[in-house]
């Protein structure tokens, strides 16, 4: 009962259709009995006029010939005659009709019989009676039917729902990233949810050819581009120094930059980076970091927390990684000052690394979709590659980490939250 009560989602398609087909069924009994009800009491009241007036007839032969009524089943000037078909006689008509009264329902005929009125009176309390008892059965038959179809009904619904419910999981997870998610449904003729399983599938396989191949085109760019670069530099060593020569090495540089940056996604596209975690002092890493990248930020700790004793379990080189192109990210496309604040989640208790800048925040486009290689968002947040971003993302994933991308509530620029993942507890720190 618990199991059910836990899987009885209103919502879902299995009880949807259970829902449906029992509804159905109630409509369809419902239907059943009222159709049969008024055909029933139309054909008895029909039969019960003829025998009344077949009665009638009888009657009055009798009294014709006899002046006498007893033992024909009428009777002359019966108080109970209904008024309208008193009405009826009283204008030399014959008619028959259908009353209520006190002594149960009844079809009453009735014709002149010179002054007086002469009538017949048919009790259907019995018939009637019957008929309601008929009318009973079928519904019964008809709700017992509706319970012990259900649970078939509801069994196969299941099996459908849950069907359908793989096919959005794996939808979800290749969504997500994980291509090689398939959900491998058997084909049947004639059945729209493994057709719908093998659009699915089909879509992760083109899906995944076409990312190999820009993947695999991304490297081989990287790779080809390596030797006519080493070309460059050595080219830009023997120019005399002057603006042009600062000029050239310093585009030689930007592109050396981009040839790496591309290196790198190739090899986190290709799922051969490994974390080497280890505890250490995450401050002071943090220092180092925006030391080494040369970015004017400052580094802050939230709470009364010792920052010597803030010591986190990860990659230390990854992360510095990770920080150092976020930072340098917020410096170029957002406004000084930087910040660098480290603090714990209040949710998961993980420690966490904030860096926000000053500028006008990401764009929708990022807040929606994530980074995106060689996409720099909007106009105001400066140029780029577009690839600091996609690559921090990816070093992330590497370590556990998460990145949140948001913008300040209070309009005071953009704001990437890294969720460090919660490892062993660290050894004392000597003292």
């Amino acid at each position: 009962m618990s199991s059910l009560a836990s899987g009885f989602r209103p919502r879902s398609l299995q009880w949807r259709i259970a829902g449906l087909v029992a509804a159905a069924t109630c409509l369809a009994v419902v239907v059943l009995v009222v159709l049969v009800h008024q055909a029933s009491r139309a054909f008895e009241l029909e039969q019960s006029r003829s025998v009344a007036m077949l009665t009638l007839e009888r009657a009055a032969v009798s009294y014709s010939r006899t002046g006498l009524v007893s033992g024909t089943g009428a009777e002359l000037n019966a108080a109970g005659v209904p008024r309208e078909l008193r009405s009826l006689v009283r204008e030399g008509r014959h008619g028959t009709e259908y009353a209520d009264g006190p002594d149960g329902p009844a079809m009453w005929a009735a014709r002149p019989a010179g002054p007086r009125i002469l009538s017949v009176r048919l009790s259907l309390s019995t018939t009637l009676g019957n008929l309601d008892a008929f009318n009973k059965s079928i519904l019964r038959a008809g709700l017992l039917t509706t319970v012990v179809v259900m649970p078939p009904v509801f069994l196969v619904a299941r099996g459908m729902s849950r069907r359908l419910r793989k096919a959005a999981g794996t939808a979800r997870r290749i969504a997500a990233g994980d291509l090689d998610a398939r959900i491998s449904a058997r084909p049947r003729p004639f059945d729209e949810i493994a057709e719908i399983s093998g659009a699915v599938d089909s879509m992760a396989a083109s899906l995944q050819a076409r990312l190999r191949g820009e993947q695999r085109f991304t490297a081989d760019v990287a790779h080809e581009l390596r030797t006519p670069l080493m070309g460059l530099i050595t080219a830009a060593e023997l120019l005399p120094d002057g603006e042009a020569e600062r000029y050239v090495r310093d585009r030689v540089r930007a592109l050396c930059a981009l040839v790496e940056d591309l290196l790198e996604i190739s090899r986190l596209d290709a799922g051969v980076e490994r974390a080497d975690p280890q505890h250490c002092a995450l401050v002071e890493l943090l220092e180092e970091t925006v030391e080494r990248v040369a970015v004017p930020a400052e580094v802050l700790v939230r709470g009364a927390t010792d920052p010597a004793d803030v010591r986190v379990w990860t990659d230390p080189r990854r992360l510095e990684r990770i920080v150092a192109n976020l930072v340098v990210n917020a410096y170029r496309h957002g406004r000084p000052p930087v910040t660098v604040t480290v603090g714990m989640d209040a949710d998961t208790g993980v420690p966490t690394v904030s860096v926000r800048d000053s500028g006008p925040g990401f764009p929708a486009g990022l807040l929606d979709d994530g980074p995106q290689r060689f996409r720099t968002g909007a106009r105001e947040r400066g140029t780029g590659h577009g690839l600091g971003l996609t690559i921090a993302l990816g070093q992330a994933q590497v370590v556990g980490a998460t990145l949140t991308f948001g913008n300040a509530p209070d309009g005071g620029g953009a704001v990437v939250v890294v969720r460090l993942p919660r490892g062993p507890a660290a050894e004392p720190i000597p003292g």
